[in-house]
């Protein structure tokens, strides 16, 4: 009788164990562990490619901190030597933008190397002056770029970058003008 019990007990135990644990999708936030990609988010707002984008490249948010989009937004009278001051409204618009997919707060792998490379003291106003930015660029003549005046400065990503509106930074897809395809 008691082998008989054991033997029960033991069936009912695997049977338990191996009794699937589903979950839906609405139990369980995917987007918070999955990466997205090897990029970063391409910036799709039409109010920030607009305002920022008739000056310079509508640049990542996921290439800076938030700490670095709130000091740059809270200094746009002063905003590299230029006045880039917006209305309230847009103002916030692209703020919160800026915040909500910063390098820190993003799950794209790249945003996430540049945030990583970043010191929580730090407050990086150039994506230029990152860490991560640096080695990965620690290579390139500066004859080839800020020298080059189809280039001019390493802060002209769209330049060599051929799909950086696009938010792919992939070296494969490197064109230096003036030099050709950059190859590691």
């Amino acid at each position: 009788m008691k082998s008989t019990l054991a033997i029960g007990s033991v069936i009912f135990t695997i049977s338990i164990l191996s009794i699937p644990v589903v979950w839906s999708d609405s139990d369980f936030d995917w987007d918070k562990y999955k990466r997205k990609s090897s990029g970063v988010a391409a910036v799709s707002n039409p109010v920030y490619q607009e305002e920022c984008g008739s000056c310079h490249m509508a640049y990542p948010p996921g290439l800076l901190p938030s700490r670095s989009w709130e000091k740059i937004m809270d200094h746009l009278d002063k905003h590299f030597d230029d006045n880039a001051e917006l209305d309230p409204q847009t103002h916030q618009t692209i703020s919160q933008l800026l915040t909500k997919n910063s390098a820190d707060k993003s799950n794209y792998r790249r945003s996430q190397k540049f945030s990583r490379s970043i010191s929580q003291n730090d407050i990086p106003l150039r994506i230029t002056e990152t860490p991560y930015f640096i080695r990965e660029h620690n290579e390139i003549p500066k004859r080839m770029v800020s020298g080059n005046p189809k280039v001019q400065s390493f802060s002209q990503c769209n330049s060599c970058h051929l799909k950086a509106e696009k938010g792919s930074f992939n070296e494969h897809n490197i064109n230096i003008p003036g030099y050709g395809r950059w190859d590691d």
